[in-house]
């Protein structure tokens, strides 16, 4: 089966991430080190998961997943964020808020179909919106101990954080209206089918 070409731009990505990592490393830039590991470790989550519990991504979802970790690697390494500020840092949280909320609508449907929970179509989209915003407001407190602790310049005042979160919600919003649509027209079992591989039957 011929593998689609998204997938070889989330290896590119990755590489793109490491080798970043690796030129941090060289200028003694620690920080944008650490970030950069935790950065690469989370482009392999889906591979683990695919391999521990039988779950397999849409590669969609996985582009997504390392586009949105590169942005904020690239913006903190190459200084993208200085240099296009604001709207490098505003896309990134776009798409940073995109990806998260996508996560969210994946991994509730498997909680909902696993636990037995049951959940409601306007359960699952509220999720999706208040799990993105949940994980912003890490975020941001991730940015504020790093300026803080280790001086850094993530964060440019109480603006430049509400706009953050602002573009984060749009995000969120927008998977959210999509899933809402998606459930409309596929039922709960449907759509969590494409995500689990079916275990193969023992031979006779």
């Amino acid at each position: 089966m011929k593998r689609p070409i998204g997938l070889y731009l989330a290896y590119l990505f990755q590489f793109l991430i490491a080798a970043n990592v690796l030129l941090a490393l060289s200028l003694g830039e620690y920080s944008q080190v650490f970030t950069g590991v935790i950065a690469l470790g989370l482009t392999l989550v889906p591979a683990v998961v695919t391999r521990r519990w039988s779950i397999t991504l849409p590669w969609q979802v996985n582009l997504l997943i390392v586009l949105s970790l590169y942005l904020h690697i690239a913006g903190e390494s190459r200084g993208l964020y200085m240099l296009y500020y604001p709207y490098y840092d505003k896309i990134a949280h776009l798409i940073s808020g995109i990806t998260v909320s996508v996560l969210a609508f994946v991994i509730v449907l498997l909680l909902d179909r696993f636990s037995r929970l049951n959940l409601s179509r306007w359960m699952i989209v509220g999720f999706v919106v208040i799990a993105a915003m949940a994980m912003e407001g890490f975020w941001e407190i991730y940015e504020w101990l790093f300026d803080t602790f280790l001086g850094t310049n993530l964060q440019h005042g109480l603006d430049d954080t509400m706009l953050d979160m602002i573009f984060v919600l749009v995000g969120s919003v927008i998977v959210a209206l999509a899933g809402n649509r998606y459930l409309t027209r596929f039922s709960k079992e449907e759509i969590t089918d494409t995500l689990v591989i079916p275990e193969e039957s023992p031979a006779e």
